[in-house]
């Protein structure tokens, strides 16, 4: 082994990057491995066509937290955020729209057209999840204790935690339970009467889930995806200048300047253990590089079931991370547009309203389920579920002058497939028909579109290395989070092989471009190499 680092990092995705810089501002000497012949992982910005730099797969930010934005400087670095406001556009069938704003009286105007009492609790329900959130933001940047295997440092952290529950009070308590364990429906049910203002609200909730808004546990998914205080507000997302792949660059250049090393087209193609320890990796060349801690920001199956050997690890373990649910079932399409799209429900001229926001097409929360049966029957949905944003709207430096990007992202498509593969004619059939819908509501889309990428859940796989397509390296599931993330009695990041910690969004505190993993993880590395020297 002719390189030795103190730190070797499989994958350069964004919690990578993070867990990279805190290890190397530490004084560590901390390389990055990245198999593909750019940085980022999923949050990444590429060339598809000439001048066209597309979000290809991750395309909005609020989940970043500010500690690590701040820690790492990353403004200084080029991270530049424009919040999304208004934040919401659903159009209904009937010609009927509304539009969230980030000003929650304009919401609650808005809210009035469909119904008065919802705008009245419109402002509670803001207030109960902002509660709901600060309790769980306080978790994210904190390495949860073990369930099993537990020490006296995890009882004292149990402790803590339960003291802290109950200062929310036996209401606050109350929420914090179903929301935990309801479905998205039953959680919305509870507080408002308007299908147009749940159905809204609800998509939070099934983002990226195996489930539709009737499903147990996307009530979580929805508090998730609204916890966000990157752009400055709870709540509120953003559109990165420079696309997505922007954050990924950020971080790296504050990696970089604290002295680590980033390699591209860097394959890892297996973990080196020597009596039970992880001593460095193996790259598809054959290049070996010696580290006194590996980190992988891939996800748990690819990590332990590919990346090491059989004989490494306890068969129970195996089967354990064998059963981790870790399938997706959402489609990304990209669009290279001549001109905007015009709502026949909010016509305007040039950039409007619509056009600055996150656009639905779901006209209620019993399509959103129908079409999640379609999925758990192996087929994509004929009426899916879309969420779509023009990110060039806000940021102009992506496109050639005067044209734009769209970006869907598509649900419901499972990535085990009945009949058939993920093949061209599967994905140019089910982008079609997602471009049909979107043509009901904005009937010129169909003349506007000059180029077109889709992105399988098999293509996220293969590409992007998420296994099974599932863009959060395991289902959120309330019995696949916290102290059982990635598994029960491993969730300090460390795993059964000494030496080897894991990184990414298969740990605590999950998916999205967060930045959280990658944090927690290099603290917990940091502590156990300082003041040890390199080989012992």
């Amino acid at each position: 082994m002719s390189q030795r680092f103190d730190v070797a990092v499989i994958g350069g995705g964004h919690n990578g990057l993070v867990t990279a810089a805190i290890a190397a501002r530490a004084g560590l000497r901390v390389i990055v491995l990245e198999r593909r012949h750019v940085i980022g992982g999923a949050c990444v910005t590429e060339e598809v066509w000439p001048g066209y730099r597309v979000s290809t797969l991750s395309y909005l930010c609020s989940l970043l937290q500010p500690r690590i934005i701040r820690e790492l400087d990353l403004v200084r670095h080029g991270f530049h955020i424009y919040p999304k406001d208004p934040t919401f556009f659903t159009v209904f069938p009937d010609g009927r729209h509304i539009l969230f704003w980030g000003d929650e009286r304009k919401t609650a105007q808005e809210i009035s057209k469909f119904s008065t009492r919802d705008a009245a609790e419109y402002v509670r329900y803001e207030t109960d999840l902002a509660q709901l959130s600060s309790w769980v933001e306080a978790l994210l940047l904190r390495t949860p204790p073990n369930l099993i295997r537990r020490t006296l440092g995890d009882l004292t952290e149990f402790v803590r935690l339960g003291l802290r529950t109950l200062k929310l009070g036996d209401e606050g308590l109350v929420r914090l339970v179903k929301v935990m364990t309801q479905s998205a429906r039953d959680f919305l049910d509870e507080r408002f009467e308007s299908p147009e203002i749940k159905t809204t609200l609800a998509t939070d909730g099934v983002i990226g889930a195996q489930g539709g808004p009737s499903t147990p546990g996307t009530a979580y998914v929805l508090l998730h995806h609204v916890m966000g205080s990157a752009t400055g507000q709870r709540g509120v997302w953003g559109f990165i200048r420079g696309g997505m792949g922007a954050i990924s660059d950020s971080i790296a250049s504050a990696a970089t300047a604290a002295g680590a090393i980033i390699r591209t087209n860097a394959a890892v193609e297996r973990i080196l253990t020597v009596n039970g320890r992880a001593v460095g990796v193996v790259l598809d060349s054959g290049e070996e590089i010696a580290a006194r801690a590996v980190v992988s920001n891939a996800d748990p199956k690819r990590t332990f079931l590919k990346l090491l050997q059989p004989g490494d690890l306890e068969t129970e373990f195996r089967e354990a991370v064998e059963k981790i649910r870790c399938t997706g079932s959402s489609v990304k399409i990209n669009l290279a547009l001549d001109a905007l799209p015009q709502f026949t429900a909010y016509p305007t001229r040039g950039p409007g309203a619509p056009h600055r926001t996150t656009i639905h097409v779901c006209p209620s929360m019993d399509y959103i389920d129908r079409a999640w049966e379609e999925a758990l029957q192996g087929r994509p949905s004929s009426s899916p579920m879309l969420e779509c944003t023009i990110p060039t709207v806000y940021d102009d430096s992506i496109v050639p002058e005067g044209k734009h990007i769209m970006c869907i992202f598509a649900q419901y498509a499972p990535y085990h497939l009945r009949d058939g593969a993920w093949d061209e004619e599967t994905k140019d059939r089910f982008a079609d028909r997602c471009i049909e819908l979107l043509a009901e509501y904005a009937p010129n889309i169909r003349n506007i579109i000059v180029h077109r990428q889709v992105i399988s859940p098999l293509d996220m796989e293969r590409e992007y290395g998420l296994t099974g397509g599932n863009i959060f390296h395991g289902d959120l599931g309330p019995d696949q989070l916290f102290f059982m993330r990635p598994l029960a009695g491993w969730a300090r990041y460390r795993t059964p092989v000494k030496g080897l910690y894991m990184c990414g969004s298969g740990t605590h505190p999950g998916g999205g471009v967060m930045g959280a993993p990658g944090y927690n993880a290099a603290r917990e590395i940091v502590r156990d190499l300082s003041g040890s020297r390199f080989g012992k």
